[in-house]
C-alpha cells in the first residue's frame, strides 16, 4: 500500500513524465516505482522498501551510490567553476586532466578523446567522426556503416539507426537505412543446429567480409561492435570472433569501432575490454556509464593517433564543427577523474575480476530451472535466457513478457533485475560483494520457481 507521499510523486509522474520507452498502455494503470535513495549497492522506495540493485543503474553505478568522496569532488569542483565553455581555444583543468588520463589507461594509439553528455552521443560523435575523416581523405563515397544484428548502440538519430535491436525499431520512429546495414548477431546459442562454435566463427566472419564486398570497400567506412552486446542479451561472441572481424576490417580499410559504453571502466575487471580481454586495438572507442558511475552525465569517444593526423593535418579552413554545450563540462570531468581514482585505490578492478567469476559459477546454477535456456556473459555483466521449450529454444510469445513476470516478483523480494522481453540482464555495482551473489543468484532462482509455478496453474506451461 502507498503512502500518500508515495501516491503523490506517482500520480505527478504518471500525469507529466514521459520515461524513456514508455509503454504507454502498461503505464496508464502501473505507473513507475518510486526511487529515493542509493546507498552502496542498494536503492530505497520512497516508502523506505530496500532493494539491490543488480542492475547497477543502467550499466553504470560501479563504484556504489552516496560517496561522500565523490559528493566532496563534485562540490568543490561547482564551488570553484560549474561551467566553461570548451569551444574552439577554451579548456579547463578537469577537461585535460581527464583526457589524458583517459589516453593512459585506453589501447594502444587511442591518445585523442572528445567528450560529449552520454553514450548515444558518443556513438553520434562516432559517426560523424568517420565520415569527416573519411572526407579528410578524400574518400568522399566511403560512408556505408556495418552493424550487428541484437546490438544496442544508443538513442539519438544516428546511433539507434546503428544499433540493430528490433524490438528497439519500431514503427512510429524513422531511421537511417540507407547506408547502416546489419548482419547476424553473434550468438551461438541461435545459430544453426549442431553447428560446433568454430565453425559459426567462419561463418560470422564470413558474412562481415561479405557484406563488405557486396557493398564495395570503397564504400564501408566502419564496423560498430560491442565487446560484448549488452541491452541485446549479454551476448559474448564466439572466441576470437574481435581478432578475427578486426583483421576483415584492416584488410578492407574499414574503422574498427568498439562501443565500449557499458564494458569499459571495469565491467569485465578491466579498464577497457577491447584489448585486456578481448586482445585487439581498435580505431575508436565509445564510453560513458562507468567513466563516472553514473553520478554525472559524460560520455567520451576515444580515437586514434593516424584519424588524428589525418583530420588535423594542414588545412587553412579545417574546423571540426561539431560539439555540445557540455563538451568537458569542468563538473562532469572532476567526476569521472574522482570515480576513476577511487577505482584505483580500492583496487575496484580486482574485485570485479574475482567476485565476477563467482557470480558466473553461481548463475550457471539456474541452468536446472525448467524455463532457463541460457546463461550467459562475464564477470559482472550477465544474462538469463527464458524459454518455453529447452529442447528447441521456443520462446516465449512477445506478449507473456516472461522476463518482466520474474522482475517483478524479484522486485517484492528485494532484487532488482533487468527485464528485456525474454531476458533478465544483470549488471550490478563492482563493489558487489559474494554474499551479495548468492543474495542474488537466490531471490532470482525464487523468482522463476514462483513463475513457473503460476504458469503451470495456468495452463500456459
Amino acid at each position: 500500500m502507498m503512502s500518500n507521499y508515495t501516491k503523490d510523486l506517482w500520480t505527478k509522474d504518471k500525469d507529466h513524465l514521459l520515461h524513456p520507452w514508455t509503454h504507454f498502455d502498461s503505464f496508464k494503470t502501473d505507473g513507475a516505482l518510486v526511487l529515493e535513495k542509493g546507498e552502496g549497492s542498494y536503492l530505497y522506495d520512497s516508502d523506505g522498501k530496500r532493494y539491490f540493485d543488480a542492475v547497477g543503474g543502467l550499466w553504470c553505478t560501479n563504484i556504489g551510490l552516496g560517496r561522500e568522496d565523490m559528493a566532496e569532488a563534485i562540490a568543490e569542483q561547482v564551488r570553484k567553476m560549474a561551467y566553461a565553455s570548451a569551444f574552439v581555444d577554451l579548456t579547463n583543468p578537469p577537461a585535460v586532466e581527464l583526457a589524458a588520463k583517459l589516453a593512459q589507461l585506453a589501447p594502444g594509439a587511442l591518445n585523442h578523446v572528445f567528450f560529449s553528455t552520454g553514450g548515444s552521443t558518443a556513438v553520434d560523435t562516432a559517426f560523424r567522426l568517420i565520415q569527416y575523416y573519411q572526407n579528410c581523405r578524400g574518400k568522399h563515397g566511403k560512408k556505408h556503416v556495418i552493424s550487428r544484428k541484437g546490438s544496442y548502440h544508443g538513442t539519438t538519430y544516428a546511433a539507434m539507426s546503428i544499433g540493430g535491436k528490433k524490438a528497439d525499431h519500431v514503427p512510429e520512429f524513422d531511421y537511417i537505412s540507407d547506408t547502416i546495414h546489419h548482419i547476424s548477431c553473434p550468438n551461438h546459442y541461435r545459430a544453426p543446429d549442431g553447428m560446433s562454435e568454430a565453425d559459426y566463427l567462419e561463418l560470422l566472419v564470413r558474412e562481415l567480409e561479405d557484406k563488405i564486398l557486396e557493398l564495395g570497400p570503397d564504400k564501408v567506412a566502419a564496423f560498430f561492435a560491442e565487446p560484448i552486446m549488452g541491452a541485446g542479451g549479454v551476448v559474448v561472441p564466439p572466441r576470437d570472433y574481435q581478432r578475427r572481424t578486426r583483421e576483415v576490417c584492416k584488410t578492407h580499410d574499414v574503422l574498427y569501432v568498439a562501443d565500449e559504453v557499458v564494458t569499459a571502466f571495469g565491467r569485465l575487471g578491466h579498464w577497457f575490454a577491447s584489448q585486456e580481454v578481448f586482445g585487439i586495438e581498435p580505431d575508436i572507442v565509445t564510453c560513458a556509464k562507468g567513466l563516472s558511475s553514473g553520478y554525472l552525465p559524460i560520455g567520451a569517444t576515444l580515437y586514434s593517433d593516424e584519424i588524428h593526423e589525418t583530420i588535423s593535418a594542414d588545412n587553412p579552413d579545417r574546423v571540426f564543427a561539431h560539439g555540445f554545450t557540455y563538451s568537458g563540462h569542468p563538473v562532469c570531468c572532476a567526476a569521472a577523474l574522482k570515480n576513476i581514482e577511487i577505482m584505483e585505490r580500492e583496487d575496484i578492478l580486482a574485485n570485479a575480476r574475482e567476485v565476477g567469476s563467482y557470480f558466473e559459477t553461481r548463475l550457471q546454477t539456474l541452468r536446472e530451472l525448467p524455463i532457463v535456456g541460457d546463461v550467459r556473459g562475464m564477470k559482472l555483466m550477465m544474462c538469463i535466457e527464458n524459454v518455453a521449450n529447452k529442447d528447441t529454444k521456443e520462446t516465449f510469445p512477445d506478449a507473456m513478457n516472461i522476463g518482466k513476470r520474474i522482475a517483478n516478483k524479484c522486485d517484492e523480494m528485494g532484487l532488482i533485475v533487468r527485464p528485456i522481453i525474454h531476458l533478465n540482464v544483470m549488471s550490478p555495482p563492482l563493489i558487489m560483494t559474494k554474499d551479495e551473489v548468492d543474495f542474488t543468484v537466490e531471490t532470482l532462482a525464487k523468482g522463476i520457481r514462483a513463475v513457473v509455478d503460476d504458469l503451470v496453474r495456468a495452463g500456459e506451461l
